[in-house]
């Protein structure tokens, strides 16, 4: 088929493919918000255990006053215990997850050292609503040995999103595009808003496993869907800004985090606020592609005479040009010539050990999945710990998302004018030696340890940006299909992973990023020793995806000069005869 001409004839990306785009877009950031939306649902404020009885006096360190709530702000969970006194006269030392009962106080003093009564919380804590009014672990009672439940929340979303790009992958290609991101939308839709009403942690999480599969499963077709309304000279463009309404989506759950506290309300909003699609995704047609390797041309009419009428232009293209036109002998001789050779060669079933084939394979495709693991991991991990760097966290996950839109622009950039292999192995060691220089800023300089990571983001986010077109070049036609699904599940590993290395904050508040820096540095390293692809036409077969980069030797060249001339000579000796 000789689909592509439909955009020679119609324009690669005029009015009608404008519109399809934009729209298909716009749900994008719906996925960048559910995917996201975890780090203001589960966060934990500060807390300490609840006792028995009326409080009249509290301590802490230097401070002082009459209620918990007007301490809890100001405290620090390893800055010592509150004190607190009870209208029944008691003295309580509090922590996150155990209290102490003095015994025989003499004076209310916040440094103690006679006997006391230690005790474990008993399910009852006071919460520090001044800057959290209600999330699930205040709702729920997340914390001290529950506290791994509110952990979990993010891994298992990341689950559902491995799982859900796996299935809605395949049905896309069984039933359409259009049927799975019409699905997928209505989905995201209602399962985000059940969410809001979940009675309790299990359903929460379930709703929430069901809504990262329906966000993934949109967010992989969206890309088939356009890139196959799209012409060639724009589909690296088209491709790369999906992630930029991901980004737009990531802002949009700082802003909504930052002026709703209460997590349900939170989440309807971010459930609703890209509903407007779902009132003209059912007006979605059918990808060209598709509708002509199903063999549905009069659909493939009816769609080729919209394209023309909505782009004011003359339906002139029939569906039957796009049906590639062969001389009749000489398709009949390659019939005969692919009969001959199916006949005699049994065909081979590829398997993921292609990838390995050779030693110069084996060593691109774990430079591939590394790229694609480490994309994953430092976009996740920049993205959720964010809200850990300090200064205001609401700022610093609307940045997180906002230097990836200046990314994907300077990626689409340099790839197409310096090489895809120069663009990604600088942006990965970039993002190295900014998340390792981390480690040197002072505690003091919270701003230039956030501009530090900042950066980290936006060069990560350039290579997770090209690394899927890089790798559709870096493989031949017969296995290119299973290294872009294998590199993808690696890609589905790192995001699975990063949300337990955004807990390492707990023990470094810098160690997450310091993880991700040395191993983007290594990894950058690594990908100098991969091949260029830039204008080069992409391999058919697994012989020319091995030349790739490889120049052959002087010694070679010179033999096949050798060889021709004497086949030269040969000739003419013949035509003398």
């Amino acid at each position: 088929m000789t689909v592509e001409r439909l955009f020679d004839e119609y324009g690669h990306f005029k009015r009608f493919q404008a519109c399809l785009y934009f729209a298909a877009v716009f749900q994008a950031i719906a996925c960048g918000i559910h995917y996201l939306a975890s780090v203001f649902l589960v966060e934990t404020p500060n807390f300490v255990c609840s006792i028995p009885g009326n409080i009249t006096d509290v301590l802490y360190g230097n401070i002082t006053g009459t209620s918990l709530e007007s301490i809890l702000p100001v405290m620090k969970p390893a800055g010592g215990p509150l004190v607190v006194r009870t209208s029944e006269g008691e003295q309580w030392e509090l922590s996150q997850c155990r209290c102490a009962l003095r015994i025989d106080p003499q004076d209310f003093t916040y440094d103690y050292y006679g006997n006391k009564t230690m005790k474990e919380c008993s399910g009852n804590f006071v919460y520090d609503h001044s800057e959290i009014h209600q999330s699930i672990v205040t709702d729920w009672d997340l914390v001290c040995e529950k506290e791994w439940l509110a952990k979990l929340c993010q891994p298992t979303f990341m689950l559902g999103v491995l799982i859900g790009a796996l299935l809605f992958g395949d049905i896309a290609d069984r039933i359409g595009r259009v049927r799975i991101l019409m699905f997928t939308s209505v989905c995201q839709f209602g399962l985000g808003v059940a969410v809001a009403f979940s009675l309790n942690y299990y359903l929460f999480v379930v709703l929430r496993f069901l809504l990262a599969m329906v966000s993934s499963g949109y967010l992989v077709v969206v890309f088939v869907y356009v890139t196959e309304f799209t012409g060639s000279k724009v589909r690296t463009w088209t491709s790369m800004h999906i992630h930029a309404a991901f980004a737009v989506g990531i802002m949009v759950v700082a802003l909504t985090g930052y002026l709703v506290r209460v997590w349900w309300i939170y989440q309807i909003i971010l459930s609703t606020c890209t509903s407007p699609f779902l009132l003209f995704c059912w007006k979605f047609p059918e990808t060209p592609f598709y509708l002509m390797a199903k063999g549905r041309y009069k659909e493939t009419q009816a769609l080729l005479d919209m394209i023309a009428r909505f782009n004011g232009l003359e339906c002139r293209l029939k569906a039957e040009d796009l049906l590639e036109q062969v001389n009749m002998e000489n398709g009949k001789a390659l019939l005969e010539r692919e009969e001959e050779e199916r006949s005699t060669q049994p065909e081979k079933k590829l398997s993921i050990l292609d990838l390995f084939g050779s030693w110069r394979m084996a060593g691109r495709s774990c430079t591939v999945w590394a790229i694609w693991f480490i994309g994953s991991l430092g976009y996740y991990v920049f993205s959720l710990g964010s809200v850990n760097l300090g200064g205001n966290q609401y700022v610093n996950l609307f940045l997180a998302g906002a230097v990836e839109v200046p990314s994907y622009l300077v990626g689409c950039f340099a790839m197409d004018r310096i090489g895809r292999k120069k663009t990604c192995a600088p942006a990965l060691l970039l993002a190295g030696v900014a998340c390792m220089l981390i480690i040197v800023v002072p505690p003091e300089i919270e701003s230039l340890a956030i501009a530090l990571s900042m950066i980290g983001k936006f060069a990560v986010a350039i290579a997770f940006g090209l690394i899927y077109l890089y790798t559709c070049e870096l493989y031949p036609t017969v296995i290119r299909s299973l290294a872009v699904g294998s590199g993808s599940m690696m890609c589905r590993v790192g995001s699975v992973v990063a949300p337990f290395c955004v807990y390492l904050a707990d023990v470094w508040i810098y160690l997450p990023q310091l993880i991700v820096g040395i191993l983007a540095f290594i990894i950058g390293v690594l990908t100098l020793l991969l091949p260029e692809t830039l204008g080069k036409p992409l391999p058919t077969t697994l012989e020319e995806a091995e030349s790739l980069g490889h120049n052959p030797s002087k010694k070679k060249s010179t033999l096949d000069t050798k060889n021709a001339e004497d086949g030269l000579e040969l000739n003419q000796h013949g035509a003398k005869a």
